[in-house]
């Protein structure tokens, strides 16, 4: 099955994790067919704590790609986001 999941990057103690589309068979920070945007959770000031391609989301979904909690989460606050923009 195809999931939509976060892989982790950044520094000790500064993480930043990337949105992509894998197989759920991969390794967290493994091999993965599309990044599709990124999440900062230590963003402060004018930095993006979230940028996501939700048409791309949106495509895979309809493929029966799977979300995770947290990336559903994500895509909620995205799409408030783009609506409100």
């Amino acid at each position: 099955m195809v999931k939509i999941r976060l892989t982790r990057g950044g520094a000790k103690k500064r993480p930043f994790y990337h949105i992509i589309v894998t197989d759920q068979r991969a390794a967290r920070d493994g091999r993965n067919i599309e990044r599709v945007g990124y999440f900062n959770p230590v963003a402060s000031g004018n930095e993006k704590r979230v940028e996501l391609d939700t048409e791309r989301v949106k495509h895979w979904i309809g493929q029966g790609a799977q979300m995770t909690d947290k990336v559903r989460n994500l895509y909620k606050e995205a799409a408030k986001a783009q609506a409100s923009a």
